[in-house]
């Protein structure tokens, strides 16, 4: 593993005293409210940074004392420094996952979308167990989710749910849950025991804080309609919902709450959204070079998880990884075990690609 040099590494404890010190200096809110936002992430990077000075100093400091001539403080240094070479290496290592290149997004809320694949009516109930599995996970993080518009299956589940969810670091966690995941189990309908394949789809997008996207009024066309949504029998007698369909992508967003005012700016939103992320998808693909070093695209069109009730195994194709504990996973308890997996190959990977450069 490459040494990070000491001047990268007082850069960044420069840049946190210069952040710290413009925060007592400035009386704007905007820039108190950013500064802010810089110091909480650099924290953590300048506790560690500062942490393996100390350790490279310390480390000198006893590899002088061998030469003093005095035989019992040098019996002492050698102590030291076998003991700061044994954790210099870790502390190294954290500093330079620390410094990997961050998802500008990371830190983003999300707009959640689970839309039942093939299979029929199973698919749309695997697509209400993935969904009910997101939202224990999110209620684990403390995460905030707020359903903006739903279509129920025949039979119970999802043809399409979309959501909202806030938090902290949601994007960061939840962007590995992007393409086709596939379940293998035996339907409540099935008379004869077989087992049958079907899928879900869902995308993660980020939807970060004052999306910058203009919308030209010429540009959209709004429709009301009758909603079909996840708000009971009320719903169902108003015409409140609202779609909006951006001409010249042919992106289509609806709302389906209550009030008509309420459900414009929602869709209006969700528009937004999907225009950043078609641009930020874009972008993406001018970078297929950098993108070879992530796990996947997390392109909805790639099958990125099995899910087999009757080996009660989880598999994530992405990373070859195996987990026998389905019952916990779907249930969000243990979807956390997925993702942390997943994040620290990513970490492998771009530190392999850092040290090769």
């Amino acid at each position: 593993m490459a040494t990070l040099s000491l001047s990268r590494l007082q850069q960044v404890v420069e840049r946190f005293e210069e952040v710290e010190a413009r925060m007592g200096a400035t009386t704007e809110t905007d820039e108190i409210i950013a500064l802010s936002k810089e110091h909480s992430e650099l924290k953590p990077v300048v506790d560690k940074a500062r942490e393996v000075m100390a350790a490279r100093k310390g480390l000198e400091e006893a590899q002088a004392l061998l030469s003093s001539g005095d035989s019992e403080m040098a019996e002492l240094a050698e102590m030291e420094i076998e003991e700061i070479k044994e954790r210099l290496p870790d502390l190294e290592q954290e500093m330079q996952v620390l410094l990997l290149p961050k998802d500008v997004d990371d830190a983003a809320d999300i707009v959640l979308e689970v839309r039942a694949g093939t299979g029929g009516d199973e698919a749309a109930l695997f697509a209400g167990d993935l969904f009910r599995m997101y939202s224990r996970y999110a209620q684990t993080m403390g995460w905030k989710v707020e359903i903006v518009d739903a279509s129920m299956g025949d039979a119970g589940g999802y043809k399409e749910i979309v959501a909202n969810v806030s938090g902290d670091g949601v994007f960061g966690h939840m962007k590995w849950e992007s393409g086709v995941h596939r379940v293998q189990r035996v339907p409540a309908t099935e008379t004869q025991g077989r087992i049958h394949t079907s899928a879900a789809t869902v995308a993660v997008l980020p939807a970060p804080e004052n999306v910058e996207i203009d919308v030209k009024p010429e540009d959209i066309r709004i429709d009301t309609m009758r909603s079909s949504g996840a708000g009971g029998q009320h719903v169902n007698t108003t015409d409140s919902a609202v779609r909006i369909t951006h001409l010249a992508t042919g992106i289509v967003v609806t709302s389906s709450e209550k009030s008509q005012h309420v459900n414009r700016e929602k869709a209006m939103e969700q528009l937004k959204i999907r225009l950043y992320e078609k641009e930020r998808s874009e972008r993406d693909a001018e970078r297929a070079e950098a993108r070879a070093s992530q796990i996947g695209s997390g392109d909805r069109s790639q099958k990125v998880r099995t899910y087999n009730y009757p080996e009660n195994r989880v598999t994530d194709h992405r990373i070859g990884l195996t987990l026998y504990s389905l019952d916990k996973i779907i249930t969000g308890d243990k979807l956390n075990d997925v993702i942390e997996a997943l994040i620290t190959e990513d970490r492998a990977r771009k530190l392999a690609a850092m040290e090769a450069n």
